[in-house]
């Protein structure tokens, strides 16, 4: 047995202060509250809810439920909400012109929920993939995806967004320029308002299956890969490149996805650059977590929020997930 100096062994006991309840939650480093979620919706144009078996406990939204779930999010106080459209498969076209429709499904949602209250923020994603016949989130021209044609696309996709009331659009394609371009389309239009989210660092992820089911989308891209312009999950330097170009190009919030494989790139983009850091707690995160639980695997409760803290003690400063309104009805009671 080794002794300390002053003949004690050990020198410095660090159960001290995990030895009670309290201690611990007065030396906690990092907190977990309703104002770090996000609450990604899912809405179809049918009537009723549609199960998803791939999440369970996710349901896709009609018009009439995702205002309810805008009600229910300010009842339980969390502030934003993203909304993510399941298209009819008869108005998806290779040039995914329904993007900018402005009776487009996802744009009636987001009218909608500012018809309901104006206490929650709301974003909607900007890709071609919900729209498009090929299941990419930019066009397909002979055969590979056209960077600079999709900008235009996009373009026309964020004003439509911005005209039906999404306070902020979130570009989640990773197409080049598509930060600038949009920025500047915005602006143009009158529409300077309306804030950029940047899904600045999105990878090429095997965990976005269950909501490609959700959308959709899964069956159009026929298991074709995403990896020419999402980026490698080997790369981390890259990340950094990506966000620095988002943020120069007028980003007012980055985004990181997915989440937990990759909390090393939250922490070094929010240590880099310190700008507003969101993190996705993506469809496949959600299904593993709910799956074990449902099986006696894991307690989900738990780990749903042991999950999201490590989102918070990475770096991030809000997080969508799924658990969102799950997590605000568990911390009410705390």
């Amino acid at each position: 047995m080794d002794f300390g100096a002053n003949g004690a062994w050990p020198a410095r006991r660090m159960r001290r202060n995990r030895a009670h309840a309290a201690t611990r939650r007065l030396t906690a480093e990092t907190r977990l509250g309703v104002d770090d979620l996000i609450w990604p919706l899912f809405v179809h144009e049918g009537s009723g809810e549609q199960t998803i078996a791939a999440m369970p406990g996710v349901v896709r939204h009609d018009l009439d439920g995702i205002g309810e779930a805008a009600r229910r999010a300010v009842d339980l106080g969390v502030p934003a909400l993203a909304v993510f459209p399941v298209v009819d498969p008869a108005k998806k076209t290779p040039g995914a012109e329904e993007a900018w429709n402005p009776d487009a499904i996802a744009n009636r949602a987001v009218a909608r929920i500012r018809e309901t209250t104006d206490d929650v923020i709301v974003l909607l994603d900007v890709a071609l993939d919900p729209y498009n016949s090929d299941g990419h989130d930019g066009l397909v021209i002979d055969g590979a995806v056209d960077n600079d044609r999709t900008l235009d696309a996009l373009c026309a996709q964020a004003i439509a967004h911005a005209r039906a009331g999404a306070h902020y659009v979130a570009p989640s394609d990773m197409m080049d320029g598509r930060i600038a371009a949009i920025r500047a389309a915005l602006d143009a239009e009158g529409l300077a308002a309306t804030g950029l989210i940047a899904y600045a660092a999105k990878y090429a992820s095997a965990f976005y299956g269950p909501f490609r089911e959700a959308v959709g989308s899964a069956g159009a891209l026929k298991g074709a890969s995403k990896a020419t312009y999402q980026m490698d999950p080997a790369n981390t330097d890259e990340a950094l490149r990506e966000v620095a170009l988002d943020l120069q190009e007028g980003a007012d919030m980055v985004m990181v996805k997915p989440g937990l494989p990759y909390l090393d790139i939250v922490r070094r983009v929010k240590d880099a650059f310190g700008a507003p850091t969101l993190a996705y707690q993506v469809s496949g995160e959600y299904a593993m977590i709910a799956a074990a639980g449902a099986s006696g695997w894991l307690d989900r409760e738990r780990a749903m929020i042991e999950s999201l803290l490590c989102f918070k003690r990475a770096g991030a400063d809000a997080i969508l997930t799924y658990f969102a309104a799950e997590v605000a009805e568990r911390l009410a009671k705390t």
